[in-house]
Parts: C-alpha cells; structure tokens; sequence
C-alpha cells in the first residue's frame, strides 16, 4: 500500500512511503531492476562519532594530570556500550538498506520489523550533492543526497550513506541523465581555486567572533566534564597577570593577539571549505560547485531553479577590493541551509566576482551577460530622505543611547571623566554616524538595465553591499511597506517575492510616487488590478 502526504519521518508529497510488514517487494514499474546495496565500510564510518568523546577524555585527563574522576570513567563506560550498540545496529542496519534507480523513481528500501520503501520520482529531482567528512574520506566513502523541493518550501529527497566515490559519481550521473539534465557544456569551467585568494579569508568580522566562540566552546566542554577552567595554572596565570598589568598596554595587546588568532583561524577554514574549488556547468541544465580539503562537498544547482544571483560585499572585503557571490535558487532547503550551500564563490576579487556573476546568470546556450553591467550599473538613485533617515536611525539606535548612559551614570555616581566621555563619544560618534549613513545611501539603488526580457537589480547596505541580480519572470509578487515616518518623508519600501534564496528582496526607502510604476515596469501584469488608470 503506497500513501501520499506528509508523514512522520517527513516525507513529502513527492515521495512515496509504504510500510512492508511482510517484506515482499513492491510492484512498481520495473520490479525487475536490481536493489543496490550500500559499502559495508559504512558500519566503521558510523562508529566515527566516538572521535569527540575520547578526545574530551584525553582533554581532561592532560589537564588534571592523568587523574580521572567518576564521571570520565562512567563516560568511558558509557562509550564502549555505545561502540556494541552502534556496530550492532549498523550492520544489522546495512544489511536491511538497500536501494535502486527504475525508469521514472529513485527508491531506498530500509527497516528490520517494519519495512519502509522510499521513492521520489526522478522529474522531481533538483540536484544530487556529494560530501565526505574526513572519516569518510579515511575510507574512501561518500554521502550522496538527491533533493526535491516539498510542498512547504523545505528541501527533501533521499540520502545513501555511504557509497564509494565511483559508484556515488555513477549514480549522480544518472539520476540527473534520468531527471532530463542536458547536453553538456562547451565551455563548462566558470571558476576554479587560486591559492591567491587566501588573503581576503581575513576580512571578514568573523575574525573577532570566530574566536571567542571557539574558546566558549571548549570551556563548555571541560566545564561539562567537571573540569573547572579557571583553576588551570595556565589559564589563572593569565588573568592574574591581565589583571596586574597597565590596561593601556594589555588591552591592545589582547586585540592584537585576539586578531592574529582570528586570522590564522580564518585561513585555516577558508582552506578547508574552498580547497581544490570547482564552479562548472556539468551540463547545460546543471550547475555544480565543488570543494573542501577535510571534508569535500559537492552542491549541483538545477538550472530552471536558478532565479539570479547576488554580489555581496563586506565593508573590510570590499575597501581589499574583493567580493563573493551567492546564487538566488530553490531547492537548497530552508534558510540555513541556503545560506550555506548557495554561495557558488569565496572571496576573491572583484573581477572575478564580476566574471562569475555573469556566468552564472547566462547558462550555457543563454545569451552572455556583460560584467559592465553589475559592475557600475545605471540606477535609479533614491531621495535624499534616505539620506535623513539613515542618518537618524544611526543617532537615534547607537549614538544618543550611548551617550545618555554615560551621562546618567555619571551623574549618578557622581564621576565627572564619564562626562567627559559621553561629549567625547558625541562629537566622535556623529561625524561617523553621517559617513556610514552616507556610504549607505550612496550605495541604494534599482534599475532595470538590460531591456524588458533581462534582469531587475537591487542594491543596498554598507556593513554588507549587496548587489542583487533577479531575473524578471522569476518575481512572483510585490508588497509595498511604509510606516508614518516614512509616509511623511515620501518614500516606501518595495519588496520582490521570489520563490528562492531569502524569497524576498527589499528595495528600501525608494519613492513613494515611483514604486508601483517601477514594479509594474519590471513585471508586466502583476499590478494590473491594482493601478489607476
């Protein structure tokens, strides 16, 4: 019996679910086709999570000097059932998994008491990525996951853990030759690595942040164990020195170590994400990233669900005169997931952000895309009530809150140099406010640029610029939002509905006269019903 419609395990209404209590095979279109069975180095792979564990215990034994309490030894305990268990359970596991590819579904057949029979059909299939963390690679195996897009928007499909690396590449093949990929490409090579680009790994504000989440992390770690941080000698050593020396010197002294340790971490992941990076078109219906050193992932991108792309530029990337570019696409999951799997290059220069970008957007078979285009495109600048209102949210959300604490508190304990900070932070803090609300309003702007069948493109932001480049036909809707203020200074904010990436895309404070023709100019018959004539 096959049911249709969102079950527990949540499976879509593109899969088909059926429980097999008596272990007889289904009787589908080709029955006949072979079930596939899984490497059964994968029991070995599933055992890999013991790595973390045993090295919080070797953690904890290195700080407390081989001494081991009750609680490390009831973890070791509880690790060696854990290892019987999870051999048990993966071979009995590999040995119930099997799967196959018949002429119009891709099915995955698990269960031990009650058996389970998966299938998506192949037209619903979006893309088929490939990864290995490094344990995988140790044994020369790979994830192989084929996406679907679900009715609620999220990303579903089946997931085979884990093939050999021929086999996970022979099966991408055909499920994608079998969900109608095309021809390939004559030129399909967009981008590949240059170990150059190492040096934009730095600029991000992650430097900061990167670190202190680390050391949280693992004083979480030793905290959990029973191990008590602060009482490691070379940890109190530290903060007993830190504290007994001139701030005026320790302090930039821990920025500056804070921003070396950030920065060598921050190479260390640009290396093991964009290692050995690939961006093709593997055919002309598909286009494919591929990367990592440690753990190397392969992201393929179904052409028809490509709907633009965006250059983004971060304030310390783009003053380095470098960019990344991300792809607007469904069927890369929920927003997470998007976030992570969409960007289709690290930062790396301009140019080659430009080159990309263009690229990505003219398939091949598409008419090209010129890079002058997204590099100073003609757009329609905003009102100068932008300006105003940029301007007032810096002042009114960081400015005049910090210098009103100041002053209360100086007033109230009575120290006249908190005074004198909160004036001096005022006369700082404005002319900077103005130069970041400056930069940002330099930086709206929206056009239609390369004729009525091309692209619509937004731009916006100053801590992150991002130029987005939206094909018309993909918009679905529009929603103007305004707010009294907003009302009073003249100006609205237009937001594009697009069924991928953020779904949707802001147009903010653009004139409140200009926004329905614009939206109507760039998606004809949308706004019909709702424009005087």
């Amino acid at each position: 019996m096959t049911t249709h419609g969102t079950t527990p395990d949540g499976t879509t209404p593109d899969d088909a679910t059926r429980d097999d209590v008596s272990g007889a095979d289904a009787g589908r279109d080709g029955t006949d086709v072979p079930w596939r069975a899984l490497d059964p180095r994968t029991i070995a792979v599933h055992c890999g999570w013991m790595a973390a564990p045993l090295a919080s215990l070797a953690l904890t034994a290195l700080a407390t000097g081989g001494h081991l309490g009750d609680r490390a030894w009831i973890t070791l305990a509880v690790i060696a059932a854990s290892f019987a268990c999870v051999t048990v359970a993966g071979l009995i596991g590999w040995s119930r998994t099997r799967y196959r590819v018949t002429a119009d579904s891709f099915e995955l057949r698990s269960g031990l008491f009650v058996r389970r029979l998966r299938a998506i059909p192949l037209h619903r299939v979006r893309n088929v990525d490939l990864s290995a963390n490094p344990v995988q690679r140790l044994f020369g195996l790979v994830v192989l996951r084929a996406g679907t897009t679900g009715a609620t928007g999220g990303r579903d499909g089946l997931t085979l853990e884990a093939l050999t690396r021929p086999a996970a590449e022979r099966l991408r093949a055909e499920l994608l030759a079998r969900a109608g990929g095309g021809d390939a490409a004559d030129e399909p090579v967009l981008a590949t690595g240059d170990p150059r680009w190492l040096r934009y790994a730095p600029l991000t504000f992650w430097v900061f942040g990167g670190v202190f989440a680390a050391v949280g992390a693992v004083w979480r770690v030793l905290d959990d164990l029973g191990v008590q941080p602060w009482h490691i000698g070379i940890v109190r050593r530290a903060f007993e020195q830190f504290g007994h020396s001139a701030l005026w010197l320790t302090v930039p002294l821990a920025l500056l170590a804070v921003t070396a340790v950030g920065s060598v971490g921050a190479l260390a992941v640009y290396a093991e994400n964009w290692w050995r990076y690939r961006l093709e078109w593997a055919d002309a219906g598909t286009l494919r990233v591929r990367r990592g050193l440690l753990t190397t992932r392969s992201v393929s991108i179904e052409r028809a669900r490509l709907r633009g792309a965006v250059l983004r530029e971060p304030m310390l990337l783009r003053a380095a005169g470098g960019a990344t570019v991300r792809a607007v696409a469904g069927g890369l999951g929920d927003s997470e997931e998007n976030r992570a799997r969409s960007t289709v290059l690290p930062p790396a220069p301009r140019a080659e952000a430009l080159r990309v970008l263009a690229g990505v957007l003219a398939p091949p078979g598409v008419a090209p895309v010129g890079e002058a285009l997204f590099d100073r495109p003609e757009l329609v600048r905003h009102p100068r009530a932008a300006l105003r209102r940029r301007f007032a949210r810096g002042m009114g959300w960081v400015v005049a809150p910090v210098t009103a604490a100041l002053v209360v508190l100086g007033a109230l304990l009575s120290l006249p140099v908190l005074l004198y900070c909160a004036g001096g932070f005022l006369l700082l803090a404005t002319p900077v406010a103005y130069a970041l609300a400056r930069d940002a309003y330099r930086a709206l702007g929206h056009g239609l640029p390369d004729g009525p069948d091309g692209h619509l493109l937004i731009r916006s932001g100053t801590f992150s610029r991002d130029t987005v480049a939206l094909v018309r036909t993909a918009v679905l809707a529009w929603t103007f939002t305004d707010t009294p203020m907003a009302r009073r200074a003249g100006v609205t904010t237009a937001t594009a509905a697009v069924a991928a990436g953020e779904d949707g895309y802001r147009i903010p404070d653009m004139a409140a006269g200009e926004a329905a023709a614009f939206a109507h100019a760039a998606t004809p018959g949308i706004l019909d019903e709702f424009l005087a004539r």
